[in-house]
């Protein structure tokens, strides 16, 4: 069983526009209407690529009942922590001519400790026996820092793999607990190790002397358009992108743990993890908006990255 847990969801709202021009009236397109938060996105992944998941996320107010809408309409089973706060909406406004986007993110309500301590309830009366917990995303004002480390806690405690995609604080005390998998950026990793900046050839040791202090167990880093690194206490690998033309970033990072999650719970190796996770990542750019991948994009672009895995072996 799959759980995804999304703290501070969104309803994501995307349009396109000729030109960002201050003071002046804007046209823009229709808006797409999307559910978003990071959580979400990877149940939304792993439907699209044939798994099932239970997402769990927060909703509050006429926006949440709009984000409860465009989940069921993804076909995903989900289950709700209802808050008194209006759950956020989010924009992505994409320029045509150029094509530059601007995304434009809401911090979300603010969480009261009475709100919070069901969030970590739920978690433990999950009934049927959870093999990946994904929380993802920021967390919400009003929740401390140290709250990601309390669900490191449960999951231990009931013997789920977490992997947690985060940043900051509430990933490093997070890591104090120990968590299953990380997919942190270059610069977060060197936050991670304390060190200012890291170089592309320090990926490696940086990320094993975190497994090595029993803070993880897999980090996957991610490089952006260069594809990912994956790291274990006994293997590593490296996993070019493919070259395609870039239309939105918007849930590439999601799309690219919604891959891995669900490639493990289909048995698969990490190599076969990681290189599923950066086929599903880059699918995701060739779309506009808030829209995540399309399963037949996925399929082509894996095949490439196989192909070129195997001529480097």
């Amino acid at each position: 069983m799959l759980v995804t847990l999304t703290l501070n969801p969104a309803v994501d709202i995307s349009m396109t526009i000729d030109r960002l021009i201050p003071e002046q009236k804007l046209h823009c397109s229709q808006p797409r209407y999307d559910a978003g938060g990071g959580g979400i996105n990877v149940s939304k992944a792993i439907h699209r690529l044939g798994g099932a998941s239970t997402a769990l996320f927060t909703s509050g107010g006429s926006a949440g009942l709009t984000l409860q809408d465009l989940v069921e309409k993804e076909g995903i089973d989900y289950e709700i922590i209802g808050i008194d706060g209006l759950t956020r909406e989010c924009f992505v406004v994409t320029e045509t001519i150029p094509n530059n986007q601007f995304r434009f993110g809401t911090p979300g309500p603010i969480l009261s400790p009475g709100e919070a301590s069901p969030c970590l309830a739920q978690l433990k009366t999950i009934s049927d026996p959870v093999d990946y917990l994904v929380a993802s995303g920021s967390l919400p004002p009003g929740l401390p820092t140290d709250f990601y480390a309390h669900i490191a806690r449960i999951a231990k405690q009931r013997g789920i793999r977490l992997i947690l995609d985060t940043a900051g604080e509430a990933l490093q005390t997070a890591l104090e607990e120990g968590v299953f998998l990380i997919k942190p950026n270059l610069g977060e990793l060197a936050h991670l190790v304390g060190v200012e900046r890291l170089e592309t050839v320090q990926i490696v040791e940086a990320a094993q002397s975190l497994i090595q202090a029993g803070r993880c167990e897999v980090v996957v880093v991610s490089q952006g358009p260069r594809g990912a690194t994956l790291v274990t206490s006994n293997e590593q690998e490296f996993v070019q992108a493919p070259l395609i033309e870039k239309v939105s970033t918007v849930g590439a990072g999601d799309s690219l743990v919604g891959g891995m999650v669900y490639a493990l719970s289909q048995g698969k190796s990490f190599s076969d993890m990681i290189r599923l996770g950066v086929a599903c990542g880059t699918a995701a750019t060739m779309n506009p908006g808030t829209e995540l991948f399309h399963k037949a994009d996925v399929d082509r672009l894996l095949s490439w990255i196989n192909q070129q895995q195997t001529c480097r072996v």
